[in-house]
């Protein structure tokens, strides 16, 4: 979980609180130095400073930064005679420091691993244990000559400020974790619906042109008088074309499939036309059928010729009605065949799961089923808008 990989235009983005927040702290703090030599503690909690702001590049690392400045702080100004000033506890780090040390503690539980958490988290109290040891005799010397300060309140409040860092480093690990599945989650469904939407495209599309080509070799072979081969080339040019449009929809994200052209009517003629079965087509369309719509009507249209043409035998009428009205569009298709058997090419029971799937994402109502005497029927209703 290092972020070694966050850029400096995030790291502004994400730190500049932090930042303004230490730099107020720094600025008020040097109206509490008294004399010239502290104000030799200025370059040391700046750059202590810089470090907690930078921390999130590389967390660990931060931490063991932070803690040898804060080490190295507090021994200079113990050979130059001067404590922190104004120090936040009995005789050590200022107030500016103590938050560093905090955010500092935070950002590495939030981002590193459990062991270093911890490693760098000791080493930060290590560091501050030591300032205030370096910082006593010289405090003690000026301010404690007559008391001794209370421990115990120093370790109350020095286990509060612990407490605190580290706290706030498990909640944002928590928040972490939970918004990193919920993009997981988030990616999987999409991935999830893009492959169900080229499944749908390959079964509809290409196992249509792959039906017709099957069907037509076969009556080829029945009666060796009919020419099917200039069908079966034109089955075979449509499979190719689409097969290389759903190649492009993988490879650059284009278009799966023609979409349908301005005239639904049309495509829907074209598509009987090509089936070679007696279709009775009716069309009454009072209303503009919007493209994406069109586009899986035609798909639907398609799906149950090519079903009729795998699973029904001796077929006399298909009847393919499409009408609107009330803001619905309607789908009706119906055949009087006798179910063949087994299906041309087999099956895989896929086709009317992606009709009924088709139809539900588009907000529709969609039922398939044996009609009577003989035959099956497809109904579909689907939203205008």
């Amino acid at each position: 979980m290092e972020s070694t990989d966050l850029s400096w235009r995030l790291l502004a983005k994400r730190q500049w609180p932090l930042a303004l927040s230490l730099t107020g702290i720094v600025l008020a703090e040097t109206g509490s130095i008294r004399t010239a030599l502290g104000w030799w503690q200025i370059p040391g909690v700046v750059v202590i400073c810089a470090i907690s702001v930078l921390a999130p590049r590389r967390p660990f690392d931060a931490a063991l930064a932070l803690a040898f400045a804060i080490v190295c702080a507090a021994l200079y100004l113990r050979f130059l005679g001067v404590a922190f000033e104004p120090h936040f506890f009995v005789s050590g780090v200022t107030i500016s420091i103590t938050g560093a040390a905090m955010a500092t503690i935070a950002i590495l539980v939030r981002e590193s691993s459990r062991l270093r958490a911890i490693g760098g988290t000791a080493l930060i109290v290590a560091a501050v244990i030591s300032a205030e040891v370096l910082g006593w005799p010289v405090v003690a010397a000026v301010e404690y000559r007559e008391w001794q300060p209370d421990a115990t309140s120093y370790l109350v409040g020095a286990a509060i400020t612990l407490v605190l860092a580290v706290g706030t480093g498990l909640y944002f690990r928590a928040r972490d974790a939970e918004r990193a599945s919920q993009l997981a989650a988030s990616v999987a469904a999409a991935q999830n619906a893009e492959r169900m939407a080229l499944a749908r495209e390959l079964h509809d599309v290409v196992a249509h042109y792959v039906t017709a080509i099957v069907v037509h070799a076969q009556a080829g072979q029945l009666n060796r008088e009919i020419d099917v081969l200039p069908s079966i080339a034109a089955s075979g040019t449509e499979a190719l074309t689409a097969m290389r449009r759903l190649v492009g929809t993988m490879r650059d994200g284009t278009s799966a499939g023609p979409a349908a052209s301005s005239s639904l009517v049309d495509d829907v003629r074209e598509l009987v036309s090509e089936s070679g079965l007696p279709v009775h087509l009716s069309v009454e369309l009072h209303d503009a059928v919007p493209q994406e719509l069109a586009r899986s009507v035609l798909r639907l249209v398609q799906e149950s010729l090519t079903n009729t043409q795998k699973h029904a035998a001796s077929v006399s009428s298909v009847d393919v009605a499409l009408s609107s009205g009330d803001g619905v569009l309607r789908l009706f298709v119906a055949d009087d065949g006798v179910a063949s058997g087994v299906p041309v090419g087999g099956s895989g029971g896929y086709g009317l799961v992606g009709m009924r799937e088709r139809v539900e994402l588009l907000g529709g109502t969609f039922s398939a089923g044996r009609r009577e005497p003989t035959g099956w029927t497809v109904r579909a209703e689907l939203p205008l808008v």
